[in-house]
């Protein structure tokens, strides 16, 4: 039986989702838990990686379990959530374990993803953690006329990664602009069909230099038809990113 769990994290204590030699990760530390648990081996595959200081809100993976004769698997899936729970560390917890068909796939199946990234612009010890400080006034107007730009485009290699093994650079985006949440706080959401490694901090980066002036609209355009990571802006710290929601389709699901 297959089963997608659901869980959100804290990723200041990890270097990202994905297992990687003497460093802790996300995923080793819930495969360990649910192997504990479970008395077999587990392995959990992620929707997609997360990298360090990252965060998220809602992580989707899958992971197999062979079920005893007439074991229901609604049920077993409360358990293990449970259980899971209870050896987990406090910054990673599961939200429910849930039976989906045997050929569910929570990375290749997802239709979407999404992300938020969050700046504020007065120093607040209860975001500290969270968001990213950045004390000149910002021209959130603009930086929202340049998302609107992103949907015309579907190549972002000017926004991935370096040297990463995808086949294709390219990626639909559905949704992205800038709210504002309080006197200190504006939110980045942006939603994709798929996204690459370092696509939301370096899209961020970029805005931001647009919000101070040091980009227009025309030279955003030029650094995404250029296709080189080197013209556009700066990785953003990774602490202000969260990853919020998964989408798949219904017939997944029983």
């Amino acid at each position: 039986m297959r089963y997608f769990i659901y869980l959100s994290y804290d990723g200041s204590n990890y270097h990202g989702w994905q297992i990687q030699p003497n460093a802790n990760s996300v995923q080793q530390t819930l495969n360990q838990a649910l192997t504990t648990i479970l008395q077999t081996e587990v392995t959990v595959t992620g929707a997609g990686r997360t990298d360090t200081g990252v965060h998220a809100r809602l992580m989707v993976g899958h992971f197999d379990l062979t079920l005893k004769e007439r074991e229901n698997a609604f049920e077993k899936g409360q358990k293990i959530k449970e259980r899971v729970n209870s050896l987990l560390p406090w910054d990673i917890a599961v939200q429910r374990v849930v039976p989906v068909k045997d050929t569910a796939n929570a990375r290749f199946d997802a239709t979407s993803r999404t992300y938020k990234y969050y700046i504020c612009k007065n120093k607040d010890p209860f975001s500290h953690q969270y968001a990213c400080q950045i004390r000149a006034t910002l021209d959130y107007a603009l930086m929202n006329k340049a998302c609107q730009l992103l949907f015309q485009y579907t190549d972002f290699t000017s926004f991935s990664k370096l040297h990463t093994d995808v086949k294709t650079n390219n990626c639909t985006i559905m949704h992205a602009g800038w709210e504002q949440q309080d006197d200190n706080l504006w939110v980045f959401t942006i939603k994709a069909n798929r996204f690459l490694r370092n696509m939301v901090r370096a899209i961020v980066g970029t805005l931001v230099d647009v919000g101070l002036h040091k980009t227009d609209l025309e030279g955003f355009c030029r650094i995404i038809e250029g296709k080189n990571r080197c013209i556009a802006g700066q990785s953003m710290p990774g602490k202000a990113l969260f990853l919020t929601d998964i989408e798949y389709p219904n017939e997944l699901f029983f």
